[in-house]
């Protein structure tokens, strides 16, 4: 594809992610691209996805630099232009990058020469019973220590806005929207709502709606199911709940799912992706559901999820393990699949591998 602009999205405290956006820049002179530092925690204050997006010349390439942290501040802005996006991996526990720090020349290279695939991931999207804010006196509550708030989500303006259905938010989210306390002393109360219908009330520590791609995040902390992220679904997970029935629930993508702050509940804050967006008052509500956007993630070779969860978790460190005595996989890579498993998602064979399209 032609690269006429990159977006840079740096974990500025890892050394190695400096000397990393260094060699992005010297590969964008070299290229005659142009090339703009996305600082999302700059100035003292922060900005939404379209000021950030607009301020760096709107770039048709996102390449962040860091761990999964990085990479959705860098999805929240490839959303909002419609970018592309690549991870370069300096975290410990990534699921979501790419590439490791030492190859991003050459993974650039390979952009530039249509050498990648594009995976598309799901989003999350919100309409609520009002707009999100969190009220002044509360943002040292809800800071947490964790430096400005980003500013609170506008109103999609192109969507129909009725008491029913809500307020659309322009937000999305690519792991998870979270309901969760504001005090250790008491839980929040919410009566979940799956496309339409109430399944139960619970008072916990949080309430989250996830996708798969953020199966393995705080869903799975709290006790959910690892999903892959090539299916489609909405993943609803409660923390800590005070009842019997604490398990996830996988909604299909046409299902919406909505969580109602009940009237015994104290305030409650609305986190999308980490970063809190909004505090909700007993009687509000956020209805989550997939949104019609979606990442669009720059992809060198076949994601090797399971190897990666494998690798991640530590999971060859049960004997059972490596009772095989190595990692091949059942079925050969060197010899196409027979006709009745050539539809499925089998290893690659090495030949298919090194050949990718744009």
């Amino acid at each position: 594809m032609t690269v006429n602009r990159i977006g840079l999205v740096v974990h500025a405290g890892r050394p190695a992610a400096l000397a990393a956006a260094d060699v992005v820049r010297e590969w964008c002179a070299e290229h005659t691209v142009g090339c703009a530092d996305i600082d999302v925690w700059g100035d003292g204050a922060r900005h939404s996805a379209r000021e950030e997006v607009t301020a760096a010349h709107d770039p048709d390439l996102i390449v962040t630099l860091g761990g999964d942290g990085t990479f959705l501040r860098g999805a929240r802005l490839a959303t909002e232009d419609d970018a592309l996006i690549l991870g370069v991996d300096l975290g410990r526990v990534g699921f979501l990058t790419e590439v490791p720090a030492p190859a991003v020349r050459a993974a650039l290279d390979a952009v530039r020469e249509n050498r990648f695939d594009v995976e598309s991931r799901m989003l999350l999207t919100l309409r609520a019973s009002c707009r999100l804010e969190v009220p002044g006196h509360m943002e040292p509550l809800v800071g947490h220590g964790r430096g400005p708030l980003l500013p609170p989500p506008r109103v999609r303006g192109e969507c129909e806005q009725s008491d029913d259905w809500g307020v659309a938010l322009n937000v999305t989210a690519l792991n998870d929207v979270v309901v969760e306390r504001l005090t250790r002393d008491r839980q929040v109360s919410v009566g979940v709502y799956i496309a339409g219908q109430l399944l139960a009330s619970y008072s916990a520590d949080a309430l989250m709606v996830a996708t798969p791609t953020g199966s393995t995040a705080y869903s799975f902390a709290a006790g959910g199911p690892v999903v892959s992220p090539r299916a489609e679904g909405l993943l609803f997970t409660p923390v800590a709940p005070h009842m019997a029935f604490n398990r996830s629930v996988l909604a299909a993508p046409d299902e919406p799912i909505a969580l109602r702050v009940l009237e015994r509940s104290g305030p409650a804050a609305v986190s999308i992706d980490g970063q809190v967006r909004g505090v909700l008052n007993p009687g509000d509500w956020i209805g989550v559901y997939a949104a019609s956007r979606r990442l669009r993630v720059v992809r060198l070779g076949p994601m090797d999820f399971y190897g990666r969860l494998r690798e991640r978790m530590n999971l060859t460190d049960a004997p059972a393990a490596v009772a095989d005595g190595g990692a091949a996989p059942l079925w050969p890579e060197h010899t196409p699949p027979p006709g009745d498993l050539a539809h499925l998602a089998l290893p690659t064979r090495p030949e298919d591998g090194a050949r990718r399209r744009s």
